[in-house]
């Protein structure tokens, strides 16, 4: 078989496991982890985020495929003045082919960005019809943009992250929407606060914790953000 052919149906996989995500209780952190997991794993890129907007339009991270505080805060510049921020605000995908050659605008998101290797991003919408509530996000360490296949499966991914957020959900109605996104914010909140407790607790890195986290929801077959609130209520506790 082909390399072509095996990326090809790894993605078929990978689409077929986030169909049956889509279910009655399904953890959306769950899903958009897996999601970006999967941009990172097939598709020519380095490092991938989904920000998703709260009741106020501010972007914040809801999964990245690192817990490491240097990801994370390169995309919470650009969230401010960036890429990300630009591809929510139009609605339309934002490719930076060369991010040394930002906008002087840019220079904060620029100059970090550059400092800690990435050289490139591509910022996709997740949008349905005319409302966006966040943005897939992929940097990568080289310049250039994607080919056009990492394109159509990552316009495809962001789809899915937007399908899976607003699943059953009525577009028409503006609360409901924001219930929804604030509590999947809401849970990445309790997260944070149980990677915090699995770290100090066993002396392992905010990275490390959250494998921990992601380990013990896997094995016992639950919600990351269930487990991560058993920890927080202390009625769990995680060892290595």
């Amino acid at each position: 078989m082909t390399e072509q052919r095996t990326k090809e149906t790894q993605l078929l996989q990978t689409f077929a496991i986030l169909a049956d995500t889509l279910v009655d209780g399904y953890d959306v952190v769950d899903l958009l982890q897996l999601l970006v997991d999967s941009c990172a794993e097939l598709l020519d890129t380095t490092a991938a985020a989904i920000l998703l907007a709260d009741g106020h339009g501010e972007l914040d991270v809801m999964a990245s495929t690192s817990e490491a505080s240097h990801l994370v805060e390169v995309i919470q510049l650009s969230a401010e003045a960036g890429p990300c921020v630009e591809c929510y605000r139009s609605g339309e995908v934002v490719e930076v082919p060369d991010i040394a050659a930002s906008p002087v605008e840019w220079s904060r998101f620029r100059d970090r960005a550059l400092e800690l290797g990435f050289e490139s991003v591509h910022a996709l919408p997740m949008r349905l019809r005319d409302n966006t509530i966040g943005t897939l996000n992929l940097l990568r360490d080289r310049p250039g943009t994607l080919d056009e296949e990492d394109r159509i499966a990552a316009r495809a991914f962001a789809d899915v992250a937007t399908i899976g957020i607003l699943h059953e959900r009525s577009m028409r109605e503006t609360a409901v929407l924001a219930e929804q996104l604030q509590g999947a914010l809401s849970s990445r909140v309790v997260i944070e606060q149980a990677k915090g407790v699995v770290a100090y607790t066993n002396g392992v890195t905010i990275e490390q914790a959250f494998e921990l986290i992601r380990r013990y929801a896997r094995s016992h077959q639950l919600g990351i953000s269930k487990v991560a609130a058993a920890i927080v209520d202390r009625s769990l506790r995680l060892g290595d």
